[in-house]
């Protein structure tokens, strides 16, 4: 097991924002407003095209052979362009599966155009067969292939009349789910500087992602009923060990759960 399960937390991107839409002269607060009244009037809601969401955390649960961890890539007061360079660095070391809750129509599209701004070079990520080796046959841009799983998509059957939130699967599995916050109160944190609370509440949500995966994994028999038993009694320990209160207060959700499923 070489696993890199993943999530994103996003905020307008103002700069971008104000100068598509010449919106100069306004606070980040009034270009945010604007750019949500336009999409608004042009769609029917305010949810930003994807390539005008700037990343402010991304948060992910790691699980190897021997190793469990659970964190948010970079400090608190790192950039968009490091975040984004770590999470590409670490496929190109490890070349580990990623698993996502909806990676493929948010996620993964938003870091590959606030890469290309950023100018990172992410040559493993995009490597689908032209330097040998494997990745013809299986690699992460493919939609079919498995190096990166979608759950939502997949559990779906690539229907979108099927799609579930996260949220609706975890609890129905007997876990958390959302805690914290909202995807939508993020711009409302970040604005108060509570950097902090975005990058708590994007773990508990990959949290939630990791379990629902430990649980597809018993569907498609990779996992047995003992192995789940195994790899959420060693997430619980290390949750407890960590002894952070978003961790702890995930812990009491989980267990105020464990009679409804896993």
């Amino acid at each position: 097991m070489n696993v890199f399960v993943f999530d994103i937390e996003t905020i307008p991107d103002v700069d971008s924002g104000a100068t598509l839409n010449r919106l100069e002269g306004l606070d980040d607060e009034g270009i945010a407003t604007a750019m949500g009244h336009l999409r608004q009037q042009k769609v029917g809601h305010d949810f930003l095209p994807l390539h005008l969401h700037r990343v402010v955390a991304i948060s992910a649960v790691f699980r190897s052979r021997d190793r469990l961890k659970v964190w948010s890539l970079g400090d608190e007061d790192a950039d968009e362009a490091e975040i984004i360079q770590r999470f590409f660095n670490g496929i190109e070391e490890f070349a580990p599966t990623l698993v996502s809750w909806n990676g493929s129509g948010f996620d993964l599209p938003v870091l590959h155009y606030r890469a290309m701004k950023h100018g990172i070079v992410a040559s493993r990520y995009w490597d689908t067969g032209e330097s040998g080796g494997d990745f013809k046959w299986n690699n992460y841009i493919s939609r079919y292939h498995q190096r990166h799983l979608d759950l939502m998509d997949l559990l779906a059957l690539y229907n979108p009349r099927a799609y579930a939130p996260l949220d609706d699967i975890a609890a129905m599995l007997g876990y958390p789910g959302k805690m914290g916050m909202s995807g939508g109160k993020v711009w409302e944190a970040w604005q108060a500087g509570d950097i902090a609370g975005i990058r708590n509440y994007c773990e508990t949500d990959v949290l939630n992602t990791f379990l629902v995966y430990l649980r597809f994994e018993v569907m498609r028999g990779r996992l047995n009923p003992d192995e789940l038993e195994t790899e959420t009694t060693r997430l619980r320990e290390w949750l407890a060990q960590e002894d952070k209160a978003h961790f702890n207060e995930f812990l009491t959700a989980w267990r105020g759960r464990d009679g409804q499923g896993g």
